[in-house]
């Protein structure tokens, strides 16, 4: 809850959704992507260190981004939204889903991340949507039906 004892609805986002973002993929992609991240108020996002991580890689091998521009997106991303560490914790949990769901390690860290900072709502559009582990639902941003969770966190701007 807020200061205002209103319900914070939360919200992680995948790696996929900052790459569209960075405009590696195409046009209608970046443009989607910013907009769904522009209509989430700021407070409301945050961003699991494996996302992180995993945008640089794409940014350098992918887009072939020299890494100084790679490292200078990342840090633009760190210092807009809250960053969950990956920890010991997180990481033991994320095996665990990893072996009882068949995600892979690196999709069951950011997951776990995601539930152990309250989000309710993973945004992502390459894990399985719906897939409710740990209080946090993976949704797909860019479905044509879209979640209600995720219209009422962007107050249906999406």
């Amino acid at each position: 809850m807020d200061a205002g004892g209103t319900l914070r609805l939360l919200a992680a986002l995948d790696t996929n959704v900052l790459v569209y973002a960075e405009g590696v993929q195409e046009v209608r992609k970046q443009e989607e992507a910013t907009n769904i991240v522009n209509a989430i108020p700021p407070h409301s996002l945050v961003l699991p260190a494996q996302v992180l991580g995993e945008l640089f890689h794409v940014l350098v091998r992918k887009a072939r981004r020299s890494v100084a521009d790679a490292r200078r997106a990342v840090q633009i991303w760190r210092d807009a939204y809250a960053v969950i560490a990956t920890t010991d914790a997180i990481l033991a949990l994320a095996m665990d889903v990893a072996v009882d769901h068949g995600m892979t390690i690196w999709d069951a860290i950011i997951l776990v991340a995601a539930s152990e900072a309250g989000c309710r709502l993973l945004l992502s559009e390459d894990m399985h949507d719906g897939f409710t582990w740990g209080g946090v639902t993976i949704v797909n941003p860019f479905a044509v039906s879209p979640n209600k969770l995720l219209a009422d966190l962007t107050g249906g701007a999406h």
